[in-house]
């Protein structure tokens, strides 16, 4: 594709544009040649210049794999990158959705987690159907075909269970029931249907076709369903946050500057962050000193870095949402992401900055700022800037 790509390129009329479209396109080639396949979550590749601060050009190559799957192709070529993909990828949930679609020749169990489907399971049946015959055969008939799909909602029932519950706890948040026949509204009523997961069936949806097409259609039908779901989750969310408060319990925290204090001491246990929240993370450099030091700033603050008089080299700059996302693991806590879509949601961005956290453990900021204080300089890395 990139070959004709190129192909095509050549015959653009600007020379300007043509030599920076056909050398886009061949850093690009380069970079494919890194890569014997494609990675498991996707490939993504930016290549092209860009106008610095001080109005020099500079070219940009990046290739990297996404840390969760994308599953969108695009090729575009324009006078900017576009994140638009990577970015839903930060705000889409960590929330896993079972799907069970029934009809009369099977069923298929998936999962979807953000636009990631997954095919887990396919089972396979043959009931016998309906037929003409009269008299003793016609009850006979009809007691051989409820056995027969007695036992099939049965075969279901267990394999929901296997699939979906793990060391006796469902690993997945919810439960869609699809299917083309009332065979979904059986099975989400049996008594052979696990507790656990009846609990969890968010709805049922009806589809025209069994299989991956009907997966795919029952994802789609139930977008709705799983949106109420979310902003039901987050305001429960932001409700267990503003509890901690009320009950003066000190587990909390909020803003920029303590929140990330308290995460540097792995006393985070549930980090809560709304997805538009405008703050970066620099990585400066100190040519005098040798050293590197990292500071937050809101896009609004006047960018100017010093250390002891000396200006300080912007070496990278990376959102804070971005960096949570690739690098939250690492301190032992989870993290949701939330919208100012609620009441609850849109006083948390509001009134407590955007960021905040549910802690394992009481913290004493106060005293931690008085201990760092009186330490010596060697943690200067982990600076918070204007925070």
């Amino acid at each position: 594709m990139l070959s004709d790509e190129h192909g095509t390129a050549t015959n653009i009329k600007s020379r300007t544009n043509r030599l920076s479209v056909t050398s886009a396109i061949t850093s690009a080639q380069q970079r494919l040649k890194l890569y014997s396949k494609v990675p498991p979550n996707g490939l993504v590749i930016y290549t092209g210049a860009i106008v610095t601060e001080d109005g020099k050009d500079k070219r940009v190559n990046i290739d990297f794999e996404p840390f969760r799957p994308i599953n969108t192709s695009v090729y575009l070529c324009d006078n900017k990158f576009h994140t638009e993909s990577l970015k839903q990828l930060l705000t889409e949930s960590d929330r896993k959705y079972g799907f069970i679609v029934m009809d009369g020749n099977g069923t298929l169990f998936g999962t979807l987690c953000g636009n990631t489907s997954e095919v887990l399971h396919r089972l396979q049946v043959h009931l016998p159907k309906k037929h003409g015959h009269g008299g003793q055969s016609a009850l006979r008939f009809a007691r051989l075909r409820a056995e027969k799909r007695h036992n099939y909602v049965r075969k279901v029932a267990e394999l929901g269970t296997a699939l979906f519950i793990t060391n006796d706890r469902a690993n997945v948040a919810g439960v869609v029931l699809a299917g083309s026949a009332d065979f979904k509204t059986e099975l989400g009523q049996s008594e052979m249907f696990d507790p656990r997961l009846q609990a969890l069936v968010l709805g049922s949806v009806d589809v025209s076709y069994g299989g991956e097409n009907g997966f795919k259609q029952a994802i789609d039908l139930s977008a709705e369903m799983l949106d109420n779901v979310k902003l039901m989750q987050e305001k429960r969310l932001i409700q267990r946050f503003f509890e901690q408060i009320s009950m003066d319990t000190g587990r909390f925290v909020f803003s920029v500057k303590d929140t990330m204090q308290c995460l540097e001491m792995g006393a985070v246990d549930t980090l809560v962050v709304w997805e538009e929240l405008d703050c970066d993370r620099y990585e400066l450099y100190n040519s005098v000193t040798n050293r590197r030091t990292f500071q937050l700033k809101s896009s609004t603050c006047e960018l100017h870095f010093k250390e002891g008089g000396v200006s300080l080299e912007v070496q990278s700059k990376t959102p804070l949402t971005e960096w949570l996302a690739a690098n939250y693991k690492s301190f032992g806590c989870t993290l949701e992401f939330v919208t100012n879509k609620s009441h609850e949601s849109s006083q948390f961005c509001r009134g407590f900055g955007g960021i905040g956290g549910i802690l394992r453990y009481q913290v004493n900021l106060e005293d931690c700022e008085a201990d760092v204080s009186d330490a010596p300089d060697e943690n200067d890395d982990d600076d918070d800037g204007d925070w």
